[in-house]
């Protein structure tokens, strides 16, 4: 068998996003500006660590995040061969 040369392509996100923010702990009455610094406009919602942050910014962080670690565990496994 010979192997597999492309890595196989990832299923992209729904568009309504992959966190469910509807908990009332990722509200707050005070808007904030975006832990990300994206220049949008100051948002009332929280992140699970309690940090104000866009839900679309937060997304595309985490899809960035998911990325480098797929990179990084395709690369290791290209070494172990």
């Amino acid at each position: 068998m010979g192997r597999r040369t492309s890595r196989p392509r990832r299923p992209d996100p729904p568009l309504t996003g992959v966190l469910d923010w509807s908990a009332r702990k990722h509200w707050k009455r005070k808007a904030l500006p975006c832990r990300y610094q994206c220049g949008g406009l100051p948002t009332h919602l929280r992140d699970s660590s309690g940090s104000p942050a866009h839900k679309v910014c937060a997304e595309l962080a985490l899809a960035e995040q998911i990325q480098e670690y797929a990179e990084a565990y395709h690369n290791e496994r290209l070494q172990l061969t």
